[in-house]
């Protein structure tokens, strides 16, 4: 019942496309282990992203593409097909900037195969996920004098981020 329970999660997570994943992550490898908990993890990212390409290409299908012209390669991404839009999305994938809902989002409206979306998507979310599952662990092992001072710093940095964003305004 918790590995589905877990697979909801990342399904919702994936389907909101503004939640970041490494939450279900963490909570999956303190339930379950580090490997046990990893692959459910991936399991579930992968799901959520079919789940979240069906419901954004059924409901957003005609929407405008004006929200992704922030991201060049996105736009790229919706008029791509076959081994271009493979690569685009697994590319899209690697990078931790990039956020996943976007690509998801991109991919939906745009002309890519729900087939060549499900691989490239999940082949492409294999690096990350290591990274953050192994992040996630070795936060879990430190000690908590670490865990103060890596979440005073991770606060400094997001309200930094967040004065600078609310500047710009």
């Amino acid at each position: 019942m918790a590995i589905l329970i877990s697979l909801l999660a990342s399904v919702l997570v994936a389907v909101l496309g503004i939640v970041p994943s490494v939450f279900v992550t963490a909570a999956n490898i303190l339930f379950f282990g580090f490997v046990q908990g990893t692959l459910i993890s991936f399991a579930g990212e992968a799901i959520g992203a079919l789940v979240a390409f069906l419901l954004y290409r059924k409901g957003f299908k005609n929407i405008s593409k004006k929200h992704l012209e922030k991201y060049p390669k996105l736009g790229k991404l919706i008029q791509s097909e076959g081994k271009d839009a493979f690569l685009l999305i697994l590319s899209l994938r690697l990078l931790p900037f990039v956020p996943s809902g976007l690509v998801t989002f991109a991919g939906a409206i745009g002309k890519v195969s729900i087939g060549l979306f499900t691989v490239a998507s999940t082949v492409g979310k294999v690096p990350a996920l290591l990274i953050e599952a192994y992040s996630v662990n070795f936060v879990f092992q430190m000690e908590w004098q670490q865990k103060l001072v890596f979440s005073i710093i991770s606060l400094g940095i997001l309200a930094f981020v967040l004065f600078k964003n609310k500047r710009k305004l």
